[in-house]
């Protein structure tokens, strides 16, 4: 455990940051579970709302250090696959 004051304040502060990380993430998830329920539904319209509310989101995470920006271009480029996928 940390003994020095500085090495406790560095674990508060990391514990601070770990529970909003994960609260970022998980508000992410949300955003990429809507747009895959609408794609199930099967409402093109739908679909492309919901993708281009979480379009934001996801790049949000990738400025904010939460998630990688190939993980964050690889679930755009799928889900943007499926809703045009949709409409043909």
């Amino acid at each position: 455990m940390a003994n020095s004051p500085q090495a406790r304040k560095r674990a508060r502060q990391a514990e601070n940051r770990r529970k909003h990380n994960a609260s970022q993430r998980s508000m992410v998830r949300t955003y990429i579970k809507r747009v895959n329920a609408a794609i199930a539904s099967g409402a093109q319209p739908d679909a492309k709302k919901a993708l281009d509310e979480a379009v934001p989101v996801i790049d949000g995470m990738v400025s904010k250090g939460i998630m990688h920006k190939n993980k964050a271009a690889r679930h755009k480029s799928r889900l943007n696959a499926h809703v045009k996928s949709l409409a043909g």
